[in-house]
């Protein structure tokens, strides 16, 4: 998948006209050995890196939703909400390694084994990042808990510098009231924020017929009804909640993507590495 969005990634954060030099630091395993200081080696013995101003500056944070819901999977899906997000999230991640820069990762919901990762760079990033992404399990209700968003958005927003890319995976349901001006918070102090809508194709087109029993996964509510004549009114209160997000990040500068999980990955990771330019 990476593969085939290398050409639409941004200029390497090390390379190019205006990259000034930033200062040093220590050595650690991953890092490109282009950038060793070989002079610093020699008059002290010590293995130092490089750094450019635009280095620190273009970190990737990837922010992913692993609540309840993200683990619906319908029967006509390759795959769940959370699986598609940690495909996209991993092709991300490789891109952003192989241009240089270093990735982080955030869940906020998931179960026991969703780990969230700081930022670093390197190769060995990449491979935990995988490992977390690959153990990620869906878990936790964001609309009963409002923390549990907070608490990942606190994160980035006390960590991430100017100049950070943060990709926002989810599938905005169940989410609190307050969420699309909270996330979208997050595109101020110079950071670049996309958010990535995750949708299961059930949930795009509610295909079912006659009277069906629908039971959310979050808020523990259940109803009863006839998909003829409620399909309508759900596709416009779903239409409404995606106008409202588009909304909110349009004022802060920020950009919105939309996925189905039937949606071919490496479009939607194209699609995602142009708006956040």
């Amino acid at each position: 998948m990476a593969e085939g969005v290398y050409a639409g990634s941004h200029r390497s954060a090390r390379r190019g006209a205006g990259v000034e030099f930033g200062g040093h630091r220590a050595y650690t395993p991953g890092d490109d050995l282009r950038w060793l200081d070989r002079r610093s080696l020699l008059l002290h013995d010590r293995l130092l890196v490089r750094q450019f101003e635009t280095e620190t500056d273009r970190a990737l944070r990837l922010v992913v939703d692993a609540t309840t819901s993200m683990g619906y999977r319908g029967t006509g899906a390759p795959g769940a909400k959370l699986a598609f997000s940690a495909l996209v999230s991993a092709a991300l991640a490789r891109v952003a390694v192989s241009s240089g820069d270093p990735v982080g990762l955030t869940y906020f919901g998931g179960g026991p084994n969703s780990r969230s990762l700081p930022v670093s760079g390197g190769r060995e990033a990449f491979e935990r990042i995988l490992g977390s992404l690959e153990a990620a399990e869906a878990g936790g209700d964001a609309r009963a808990d409002a923390s549990v968003l907070e608490r990942a958005l606190a994160i980035i927003a006390r960590s991430a510098r100017r100049g950070s890319i943060v990709v926002v995976l989810s599938d905005l349901l169940d989410l609190p009231e307050v969420a699309a001006d909270r996330v979208s918070a997050i595109a101020t102090r110079g950071r670049v924020l996309v958010v990535v809508q995750v949708l299961d194709p059930d949930e795009v087109s509610l295909p079912f017929e006659g009277t069906v029993r629908l039971r959310s996964l979050e808020g523990d509510v259940v109803v009863e009804t006839d998909v003829e004549a409620t399909r309508a009114r759900y596709l416009a209160a779903l239409a409404e909640l995606t106008s409202e997000w588009d909304r909110a990040l349009a004022a802060r500068g920020a950009r919105f993507v939309r996925a189905v999980t039937t949606d071919d990955p490496v479009r939607i990771v194209r699609e995602i590495v142009q708006a956040a330019r």
